[in-house]
C-alpha cells in the first residue's frame, strides 16, 4: 500500500482539475432571500462538506434497535 498511496493522491488531484475545469460556469444560487453568484465546482464542493459535517456531527447520536 505505500507505493500506491502516492498514485491513488495523484489520481484523485486529477479527478478534482478534471472535475473543476468542467464546471466552471458561474451560477446563481437563492436560499432564504439571500442570492449570490458562484462557481458550480465551489457549490458542490460547498454541499459536500456541510454533507460529510453533518454526517459526522450526527453518526454517533443515532442508534439502530
Amino acid at each position: 500500500m505505500g507505493k500506491t498511496k502516492p498514485y491513488l493522491l495523484l489520481l484523485l488531484l486529477l479527478g478534482v482539475v478534471i472535475f473543476t475545469v468542467q464546471n466552471y460556469a458561474i451560477v446563481e444560487v437563492a436560499f432564504l432571500g439571500w442570492s449570490f453568484r458562484t462557481s458550480r465546482a465551489i457549490l458542490i464542493f460547498s454541499v459536500l462538506v456541510i454533507g460529510i459535517l453533518v454526517g459526522w456531527l450526527t453518526s454517533g447520536r443515532m442508534k439502530l434497535k
